[in-house]
């Protein structure tokens, strides 16, 4: 009896951020979806994709990075710790991999971390950002599942685009701008299961679907909203024919019956 699979896997969300878009809430925005959760979700912002002059950002978005506050969880903090030892030395590893392979580190969350009273053994590590950094870049073929953004820079949102669906994952995508046409390019283009529109992190309401697609993606149907009710249902099909008023046979017919096609009394 075949068995039905059901399986997120493994993502590498990106967002593109145009010229064109409102800075200050996109950049107050990337910072959220990038670092919030420690960067330690599925549909957190891993990769930045700076368009054209938008590229001119990117020091502020440091400075709003920068200022984050690194602490224990319960605490008045914007970073909370990373969930094992062994998980932050993974970070550790992939960001200096990252560095190693030309991208720079233009913001160590290393070093961003001030020890709280009675909490000073925490698995903390802060916003980290690697800007320039390249397809085969370990930091960007890796899930790093922590504070950590990887900056690409390009100059045509179509290059953007090449990058996004050449990624072997289609979990999540998200761009920034001001314009419909670019969006709707965005939006038609895209060969990513969910994307956000001025929305850096598209999870749909649970009455859709989580539609996650290419490598990040094992199974027949998606969960939540309609696919996750047909993952649990064994469907039935019933015909059914009320049109016999009396007992009056039609003669024998061996073709395939066709629907609509209306049985005439001889």
């Amino acid at each position: 009896m075949a068995k039905k699979v059901q399986s997120n896997m493994a993502a590498k969300n990106h967002v593109v951020i145009m010229p064109d878009a409102k800075k200050e809430r996109t950049l107050d925005t990337i910072v959220g979806a990038a670092f919030g959760a420690s960067g330690q979700r599925c549909m957190a912002l891993p990769v930045a994709i700076f368009v054209g002059e938008s590229q001119n950002w990117i020091p502020e978005l440091v400075e709003k990075g920068k200022n984050l506050k690194v602490g224990p969880g319960h605490m008045n903090v914007d970073i909370g710790p990373i969930v094992t030892a062994e998980s932050l030395k993974r970070i550790h590893a992939l960001i200096d991999s990252g560095v190693n392979n030309g991208a720079n580190l233009i913001l160590d969350g290393r070093q961003n971390v001030t020890p709280t009273k009675d909490y000073e053994n925490g698995n903390y590590i802060g916003a980290s950002i690697l800007d320039s950094v390249k397809q085969n870049n370990p930091c960007y073929t890796e899930e790093i599942f922590g504070p950590v953004l990887s900056i690409m820079r390009v100059d045509t949102l179509d290059q953007a685009l090449e990058i996004i669906n050449t990624n072997p994952y289609g979990n999540g995508c998200s761009i920034f701008t001001s314009s419909g046409a670019i969006a709707r390019k965005f939006h038609y283009e895209t060969e990513v299961g969910q994307i956000g529109i001025n929305l850096p992190i598209p999870v749909p309401p649970p009455f859709f679907s989580f539609t996650g697609s290419k490598a990040s993606f094992i199974g027949a149907s998606n969960f939540y909203g309609r696919n996750g009710i047909k993952f649990y249902t064994q469907s039935k099909t019933v015909m059914t024919n009320w049109g016999w008023h009396d007992d009056i046979s039609l003669g024998i017919k061996t073709s395939m019956p066709v629907l609509g096609a209306e049985e005439t009394k001889k």
